[in-house]
């Protein structure tokens, strides 16, 4: 069995905005419900918060993004501007 369940954040039906309803603790069987809505960042796209996770492992440098990428410069820094406008 896969381990690695990506957690859906679009509806399949209506393409609308997934929230959280239930949470639970492996540990001891704690269970918790309400009605969450995720982070911000969890809100993004796996590939952005792969930048994300990517340009603070940087300390936020985008000439070293850059090297670690492959990517030229700009394309780095338009990449932080989409990611950025996501936020917003």
């Amino acid at each position: 069995m896969n381990q690695n369940k990506k957690l859906p954040k679009i509806c399949p039906s209506c393409d609308g905005v997934l929230r959280v309803q239930t949470m639970h603790c492996a540990g001891c069987g704690t269970k918790i419900e309400g009605d969450f809505v995720l982070p911000e960042l969890m809100r993004l796209s796996e590939e952005n918060q792969q930048f994300v996770l990517d340009f603070v492992r940087c300390s936020g440098s985008l000439k070293e993004m850059a090297q670690k990428l492959g990517l030229s410069y700009p394309t780095v820094r338009n990449r932080l501007d989409e990611v950025i406008s996501q936020l917003e």
